[in-house]
Formats: structure tokens, C-alpha cells, sequence
């Protein structure tokens, strides 16, 4: 390497900010020594807050063994798909410690979102949603002429007659619906973006939920006023939120004092490596909802956003699939996450905003 070139390298510190994952410096007496923007991001507090205090008084672990296994002296240690408590709320993380040689006693953790790109690549993705979408578009021809025939029968019966030719052309119509969302899950191009207000959309999408419920929605907004746009498709985010919200209504319909909570704000540091554009992209802007339903069931927790899982009655299990992909499509993502002890159950969306 050159003496320019050299002299370009950026610092450890900043090598350490610029990681997608927390990282955490603790000292021989697990205290808090230092944290990087990611870390801050997943716990939920600034560096000024953090810094000095014991971990485990920060990070919970549901697994004593863990404890002991983080209070002893083992060199190092990996876990997937551990389960932690930050400020009472659990979150998936896959965890990593090491020691450093020349300082005994002192201890690097990194922790990163065990359910962020792990379960699919974009391309195994693509590949699972491409195949109903080509079998979606064999079996509409077909339909169509079904409905075509119902309604020609239905010409030459009585009106007491009609009920079943009304019962086969409203089911094709049902059908028709699940495949225009199958054919929209393998949709491989995405739709451009461009600048958004984000309270605009929340407002957009509220409206439409509200127009088709029965009663008003037990609703509360939490915004951050100060918010730049987002850097999104605008239909395909009013379109996510609609999805949202109204799984929330539906979720807490039969709580006793049913709510849901909408809230917005700027989170610092959290990054995710968008493998189609080959760069990590920076996704400061997150929106959340929230239900005080009883939240979905704990089995299918880790599957919710895959196709054909739903922990409705009658669900089809495309909602959210939908919403993944559209969250994906603008470089942004979504995760999921319940608090038992609270009785909420949160889904959280964060967007890149316009540079």
C-alpha cells in the first residue's frame, strides 16, 4: 500500500461505526466500555446512556447457562437464534464473544438480528415466490371462463335459482384476488421510488382502513414532526400500512379496551446490505404499529412473513408476504416482535431517507 493510500485509511473508530452489526467493548468486570451506532440502534439507547453500566443489567438472557457461560472465562462464544431482553422486550439475535490477547479480561460482543436475511436470500426468495406467480397466471384463463358460464347459465334460472351461480361467480372472484396477490408477490422489477412524507401516507392509509371498519379505530399517533421524507414507492408504503393497521384492528377487536398505537422516529445506525444493489443502505426512518391484541401465535412467530402462513381463521397468508416484499422493494425492512409482559405485539418498518 502507498503512503497516500495509507493515509486514506479510515480509523478504527470509524471502521467500527460504519459495522452493520452492534458491537459492544466491555471491560473484565462486563461494564459497558464502548458501543457503535448499530448497538445503540438494537438496544434502544444512546451511547451516553449505556456506557458505564453492566451489561446484564442492560441485556437480559432467558437462558441461565448463557449467563454463566458470559460470566466465566471462556474465550469465545457463538450463538444463533438466542433470545434477549431489552427493556423488557425479547428480540431474536445471533451473538458472537471474543477476547482480546493484549488486554485479558476484555471482551468484544457483537449481536445482529438473527431474522434479517437469514431465513432467504433475495435470489432463494424470488426463486419461492416465482413459481405460484407462473402457476397463478395458468389457472386466471380458466376462471374466466368459468365466470363467463355461471353468468350465461345464470340468464336461463329463475331468480329463487340464481343463488348458486352468485355462490360460483363470487367465489372465482375470491380466487381471482388471492392470484392478483400471488402474481404481485412474484413480481421481480421493482417500482420506482422517489421522496415521500411519511405522516402523510400513515394518514392516507388510516383513512382507507377506517372507511372499511365497522367502528372508528382505537387509535393513537406517536409522531417525530421533524422527520424527513422517506425514500420509497408511494402506493406500495400506503399500501404496507393499510396491511398494518388493519391487522392491528383486527388483532385487538376483541381486547377489552382495544388500541393501537402508531409511532414514527429517527433511529441512528441501523444499516442493512442490500444484496440486489451490492452496497449497504442506511435506514434511519422507522415507523411502527402496535396492537394490545393477544398477538400472533408463538409457532408461526418466526415464519409470518412467508407465504401462505396466517394466524387468521380464514387467512390466506399473503398480507404479509406482500408486505415484505413491497418493505424489500424499497431497500427498507420490517421485523416483528411481541411483548409478553406488556401485552403488545409491534411491527416495526425502517426506510432510507432522500439524501
Amino acid at each position: 500500500m502507498n503512503e497516500a493510500a495509507a493515509g486514506n485509511v479510515p480509523a478504527p473508530r470509524e471502521q467500527i461505526a460504519g459495522l452493520t452489526f452492534a458491537l459492544v467493548l466491555l471491560t473484565p468486570d462486563h461494564v459497558i466500555a464502548q458501543v457503535n451506532p448499530a448497538a445503540e440502534s438494537l438496544i434502544g439507547r444512546s451511547a451516553r446512556r449505556l456506557v458505564g453500566r453492566g451489561f446484564l443489567d442492560v441485556v437480559g438472557f432467558d437462558d441461565s447457562a448463557m449467563i454463566d457461560r458470559l460470566m466465566g472465562e471462556e474465550a469465545q462464544l457463538v450463538a444463533r437464534g438466542l433470545t434477549i431482553r431489552v427493556d423488557g422486550s425479547a428480540q431474536l439475535v445471533n451473538m458472537t464473544v471474543s477476547t482480546l490477547a493484549a488486554h485479558p479480561g476484555w471482551r468484544v460482543v457483537t449481536l445482529s438480528d438473527a431474522r434479517q436475511g437469514d431465513r432467504f436470500s433475495e435470489e432463494d426468495r424470488a426463486g419461492a415466490l416465482r413459481g405460484p406467480a407462473v402457476l397463478a397466471h395458468e389457472i386466471k384463463n380458466p376462471l374466466s371462463a368459468i365466470r363467463g358460464a355461471a353468468q350465461l347459465v345464470a340468464r336461463k334460472l329463475g331468480e329463487s335459482d340464481r343463488a348458486l351461480t352468485d355462490l360460483i361467480t363470487d367465489e372465482v372472484d375470491r380466487i381471482a384476488q388471492l392470484i392478483d396477490r400471488m402474481q404481485r408477490l412474484g413480481r421481480e422489477q421493482p417500482e420506482p421510488v422517489g421522496p415521500i412524507n411519511l405522516h402523510a401516507a400513515i394518514r392516507r392509509a388510516c383513512e382507507t382502513v377506517n372507511a372499511a371498519s365497522s367502528a372508528p379505530l382505537p387509535l393513537r399517533e406517536e409522531f417525530d414532526p421533524s422527520l424527513p421524507p422517506v425514500l420509497g414507492n408511494e402506493g406500495a408504503l400506503v399500501q404496507v400500512l393499510i396491511n398494518l393497521i388493519g391487522n392491528a384492528r383486527d388483532a385487538c377487536a376483541e381486547a377489552e379496551k382495544p388500541e393501537i398505537v402508531i409511532r414514527t422516529r429517527f433511529v441512528s445506525g441501523l444499516v442493512m446490505n442490500v444484496i440486489r444493489l451490492g452496497r449497504p443502505i442506511k435506514l434511519p426512518i422507522e415507523v411502527q404499529v402496535s396492537d394490545n391484541g393477544p398477538g400472533v401465535d408463538p409457532a408461526l412467530r418466526d415464519h409470518i412473513f412467508e407465504p401462505f402462513v396466517s394466524s387468521k381463521k380464514n387467512g390466506q397468508g399473503l398480507g404479509l408476504a406482500l408486505v415484505n416484499k413491497l418493505v424489500r422493494d424499497m431497500n427498507g425492512r420490517i421485523s416483528h416482535e411481541r411483548d409478553e409482559a406488556g401485552g403488545w405485539t409491534h411491527f416495526r418498518v425502517h426506510l432510507p431517507m432522500v439524501k
